[in-house]
């Protein structure tokens, strides 16, 4: 992959507000998952009715807050959900990889690998036939996504023949994912984070 194309995915990558870095290995992707996920508050499901009078009960469960932070990684083959275990245990941080539906209050981190990277949009493709996979990157409040850079190419049609194969899976969903999620359906304002992560951070892998 030549540097031209790495320095364009970034470029329309920043453009679209996700924070790209470069790491050296995957131990340095998981140690800045978990370095982020230590620095921002934990997610908490926000009650609706806690301002007016409620039972002794209902008090209790509008006062609950968690400050457990959690990291969602699924879909990791065993030896690198084995790094990434290693590194939240010593952090604090809790680490799951299914059952994301049992999280109603959301995800503080999820975190992937892509498939593909395209550097015409600085886009990063995702198979998430998964369901936890799907939900990983879109009811967290960060979404980290690692990116070999051995899978970025230059655009579409450049990776035409694999976007194709991972199609032909059954079931398939193909995520293409640009920036944090944003929309101006409301009185034309931009507002980011409505229908996914308010944070994109893309770790492009020197493993090429």
């Amino acid at each position: 992959m030549s540097r031209d194309e790495i320095a364009l995915f970034t470029q329309k990558a920043e453009a679209v507000s996700a924070v790209v870095r470069t790491v050296a290995s995957l131990d340095e992707a998981f140690a800045y998952t978990v370095d982020i996920c230590l620095n921002k508050e934990a997610c908490q499901l926000l009650m609706s009715g806690c301002e007016g009078a409620v039972s002794d009960e209902a008090a209790e469960l509008c006062a609950a807050k968690s400050s457990e932070r959690v990291i969602a990684a699924p879909g990791l083959p065993d030896d690198q959900s084995a790094l990434l275990a290693a590194a939240a245990e010593k952090a604090g941080v809790r680490l799951i990889s299914d059952g994301l539906r049992n999280h109603p209050a959301g995800i503080d981190i999820g975190l992937a690998v892509a498939d593909l990277g395209l550097a015409e949009t600085g886009t990063v493709v995702l198979d998430s036939s998964s369901e936890d996979l799907r939900l990983s990157s879109m009811i967290s409040e960060i979404h980290v996504v690692v990116l070999p850079v051995s899978r970025l190419r230059a655009g579409g049609a450049e990776a035409e023949a694999e976007l194709l194969q991972m199609m032909r899976k059954v079931p398939s969903y193909l995520a293409f994912i640009t920036g944090a999620s944003r929309t101006a359906d409301i009185e034309r304002v931009l507002a980011i984070g409505v229908h996914g992560p308010l944070e994109l951070h893309i770790l492009l892998l020197e493993d090429a």
